[in-house]
């Protein structure tokens, strides 16, 4: 899950890697303690130019590498020649993990709960529900209330949603080990997302409820009117 609620670019940087001659450029790019040009990585690694060009820029592309543009050997003003592009590895981190986890996001949602905890003397538990449903509220504003927009956000947040019979329930939690160590504080946290989801949705025909279940999330999204 991330904060922006995306479809994760990682698994497309990793897929970028599965071709054998872009995985050489980038293990040789990130070894280098200097940026990388295009002519020293067609050298080092024996292929031609045009093709370590191509390999590097679809790596730039995936968010491995960052593009920088320098002279040669540090030469400037007039005759100098235009930049020329180096490549060195991208400060962004990879992570892909199947079924999707979030434990980055949930660590950024304890230290807001405790530092509002501090300044405002509630208790860390209900700081971070308060703080869970403040994320779901952001994603919710961009959702239709409909349960074909619900179950699109609830599958960007990572939660793999599906109907069953009346009900939304969700497949996966993404604070998966948390939940089983401290499962009362991530139930309330999932459910204080998904409720916030709801809310900044505006949609009024289901309501979020904790339901634990073996093979399911916690939370279980139902009509609000039951027949």
């Amino acid at each position: 899950m991330n904060v922006g609620m995306h479809a994760n670019p990682d698994i497309t940087a990793v897929a970028a890697l599965d071709e054998p001659a872009r995985r050489r450029l980038y293990d040789y790019v990130c070894a280098q303690p200097d940026p990388v040009g295009r002519d020293e990585a067609s050298e080092a690694l024996g292929i031609p130019r045009q093709t370590a060009a191509f390999h590097l820029d679809k790596l730039a592309d995936a968010g491995l590498l960052t593009i920088e543009f320098a002279r040669r050997g540090g030469r400037s003003g007039p005759g100098a020649g235009r930049p020329s592009k180096f490549y060195r590895r991208s400060d962004h981190p990879i992570t892909v993990q199947l079924p999707e986890r979030s434990y980055e996001l949930a660590g950024q949602l304890l230290a807001q709960a405790v530092d509002d905890a501090e300044a405002t003397g509630r208790s860390p538990r209900e700081s971070l529900n308060a703080r869970a449903a403040e994320l779901g509220r952001s994603v919710g504003a961009a959702t239709d209330p409909t349960d074909a927009g619900i179950l699109a956000a609830l599958a960007r947040c990572g939660y793999e949603p599906r109907t069953e019979d009346t009900d939304i329930v969700l497949g996966n939690c993404p604070f998966h080990a948390l939940a089983q160590q401290h499962t009362a504080l991530v139930c309330g946290m999932n459910l204080g997302l998904v409720e916030g989801l709801l809310d900044g949705a505006q949609c009024t025909s289901r309501r979020a409820r904790l339901a634990p279940h073996e093979r399911y999330c916690c939370v279980r999204i139902e009509p609000t009117q039951l027949k």
